[in-house]
C-alpha cells in the first residue's frame, strides 16, 4: 500500500490528478466489482487477476475500447504476447497487462550436468532424470498430491497443458482421450518418485532446500528464499542459512512439453489494469500510461520475484523494463537484486515463460467454465486414486470425462 500510495503521489505531482488507492482482499474482488457495477459506482481503474478479464468484459464492467487504446498507445509489440492473448476479446485487448509470474520446474543444474542429463524441458527428460538421480538419499521428484490444495490444481494443470490437454472448448466441455492418458501416466511417474503422504508446496520446498530432491514445481516466489534472504524459510543444504549456494546450483524451466505437444506450455498468473465502464476515461488512461511507463519500475518493485514485467521495454529500448526489473532488490530479512543471485540466461528464461503462457479456457473465452472445473478439484481426486493404484489409467480418463460432462 505504501509503495502504491507513493506512486499515486508522484502521478499527482506530475499531472495534478489525485488518486485514491483502495485495498481489496483478492477473494472479495468479484463480489465487490459486481455490486459496484450494479450501483453504478465502480472505481476508475481496477487491478485484477486474469480470471476476471473476459467475464468482466462480457458483463460490461470493463471499458474494452479504453483499455485497448492504452495497449495500442504503449505499443502492442512491447508486451509479452501470452499476456495479451489471454486478454483478447475479438480483435481487442480487454484489459492492460501489468505483471505476472510463471510456474517453474526448479532443478539442480549441477546434478543434471554431472550426470550428463538434458534440462527438464520435456516429460521424457524428466522421466530420465528421475531414473538417473533417484537414490536412498534422493527423491527423484516432489510432486503435489494433496487433493484439496490449490497447489495440486496448479501443478496438475501445468503438467496437463504441457501435453496439450484442455478441458474446455468454445461453448462447452472437451472430451478427453489419449493426451490426458499420457499426461496422467507422467503425473503418476513423478508422484511415485516422491515421498509418500499428502504433499503440497511446503514439502516440495523443504526437500529441495535440504538437497533431498533434484526437481520440484514451484512459483518464482521461491527465488529470494532459495538465495538465503528469508529467515523463515532458509536453505538447509549446508550449515549457513544465509548462503546463496543453492541458488547458484539451481536452474528454472517455465515451458515444458509432453509427447503430444512438442511446443509445450507454460502456466502463468497474469494481472491487469482495467478501466471500468464508470471511469473518468481520460484520467484513468493517463494513470495507466504513467504506471506502465515512467512509473513501471515502481509498480514492479512492490514484489519483483512475483511481478515479472509483461511489458518488456519501450520504443527507445525494447528490453528497458526487463533490465530495470532484474536489478530490483528482492528478499525479506536481507535484500539483493536478482542479477546478483542468478545469471542473465536464468532471468531471461523465466521472463520468456510469459510469451507462451497459457491457462485452460482463455483462448476459448471459457475461463469461467474452466475455473469451475478446477475449483471443484475432482481432477485432483481422480488423479490421486490412479496414483494410489486404486483405479487404472483408462478408468481415470473415463471418470474425469463423466465428471466433466456435468459442466457442459
Amino acid at each position: 500500500m505504501a509503495k502504491q500510495e507513493d506512486m499515486a503521489k508522484a502521478f499527482e505531482a506530475k499531472t495534478g490528478i489525485a488518486v485514491e488507492v483502495i485495498p481489496i482482499d483478492e477473494k472479495e474482488l468479484g463480489k465487490r466489482a459486481t455490486a459496484a457495477a450494479a450501483a453504478g459506482d465502480l472505481p476508475d481503474v481496477i487491478y485484477h487477476t486474469l480470471q476476471y478479464v473476459l467475464p468482466w468484459a462480457e458483463a460490461g464492467i470493463l471499458d474494452v475500447d479504453a483499455n485497448n487504446d492504452v495497449v495500442k498507445e504503449l505499443g502492442k509489440k512491447t508486451f509479452a504476447p501470452g499476456a495479451l492473448n489471454m486478454a483478447k476479446q475479438g480483435s481487442k485487448i480487454a484489459a492492460v497487462p501489468v505483471d505476472g509470474w510463471t510456474q517453474m520446474i526448479v532443478y539442480r543444474k549441477d546434478l543434471f550436468e554431472k550426470a550428463g542429463l538434458e534440462p527438464p524441458t520435456s516429460y521424457a527428460n524428466i522421466t530420465k532424470a528421475i531414473e538417473t538421480l533417484s537414490s536412498n538419499d534422493m527423491f527423484g521428484f516432489v510432486a503435489a498430491t494433496k487433493t484439496d490444495e490449490n497447489f495440486m490444481s496448479q501443478v496438475l494443470e501445468h503438467v496437463l497443458l504441457a501435453n496439450g490437454v484442455n478441458v474446455v472448448k468454445k461453448g462447452g466441455i472437451k472430451k478427453q482421450g489419449n493426451k490426458l492418458k499420457k499426461a496422467l501416466e507422467f503425473y503418476k511417474t513423478i508422484a511415485k518418485a516422491s515421498p509418500e503422504g499428502e504433499l503440497y508446496w511446503k514439502q516440495s520446498r523443504e526437500l529441495y532446500f535440504a538437497g533431498k530432491t533434484p526437481m520440484i514445481i514451484w512459483s518464482p516466489f521461491i527465488m529470494d528464499e532459495l538465495a538465503g534472504l528469508r529467515d523463515s524459510a532458509p536453505p538447509t543444504i549446508n550449515d549457513d542459512p544465509t548462503s546463496s549456494e543453492l541458488a547458484s546450483k539451481t536452474g528454472f524451466i517455465t515451458n515444458f512439453s509432453g509427447p503430444n505437444n512438442k511446443k509445450g506450455a507454460a502456466w502463468a498468473d497474469v494481472r491487469y489494469f482495467g478501466i471500468t465502464a464508470d471511469a473518468d476515461t481520460d484520467e484513468a488512461k493517463q494513470f495507466i500510461l504513467y504506471s506502465m511507463d515512467e512509473g513501471y519500475t515502481s509498480t514492479l518493485a512492490i514484489a519483483p520475484e512475483g511481478k515479472f514485467p509483461v511489458r518488456r521495454g519501450n520504443a527507445s529500448d525494447p528490453a528497458a523494463y526487463t533490465k530495470a526489473w532484474s536489478k530490483l532488490p528482492v528478499g525479506v530479512d536481507r535484500k539483493a537484486p536478482l542479477t546478483d543471485l542468478y545469471s542473465a540466461d536464468v532471468i531471461d528464461n523465466i521472463v520468456a515463460g510469459l510469451d507462451t503462457a497459457n491457462r485452460w479456457g482463455v483462448k476459448e473465452g471459457e475461463l469461467s467454465r474452466a475455473s469451475k472445473v478446477i475449483n471443484s478439484q475432482f481432477i485432483n481426486r481422480i488423479t490421486r486414486l490412479y496414483i494410489d493404484d486404486q483405479i487404472d489409467v483408462d478408468e481415470a480418463v473415463d471418470m474425469i470425462n463423466t465428471a466433466l460432462a456435468q459442466f457442459n
